[in-house]
C-alpha cells in the first residue's frame, strides 16, 4: 500500500479527532470508536469529515466527492 497503517493501541488519534465516545447498541451505552471519515488532502489539512458513517453507501458516497473535489 502507498500509505502507512496506523495502530492507536492506546486511543491517542481517536481523542485527537474526537471520534472516542458514547455508543449506543441494543440499550446499552457503552465507549468505542465514532464511525468518523476525515477526507484530508495532500497537505494534510481536513478538506471533509463525514459523520455518523453508515458503511452502506459510503464508499460511493466518498467517491462522488472525490470526483468533484479532483474536477
Amino acid at each position: 500500500m502507498p500509505f502507512t497503517l496506523l495502530a492507536d493501541s492506546e486511543r491517542e488519534v481517536c481523542k485527537r479527532y474526537d471520534v472516542w465516545g458514547k455508543k449506543k447498541f441494543m440499550g446499552k451505552e457503552f465507549e468505542g470508536v465514532l464511525r468518523t471519515t476525515y477526507l484530508i488532502d495532500e497537505k494534510g489539512v481536513i478538506q471533509r469529515v463525514f459523520e455518523n458513517v453508515k458503511p452502506a453507501g459510503h464508499s460511493a458516497e466518498i467517491l462522488r466527492v472525490l470526483g468533484e473535489v479532483i474536477d
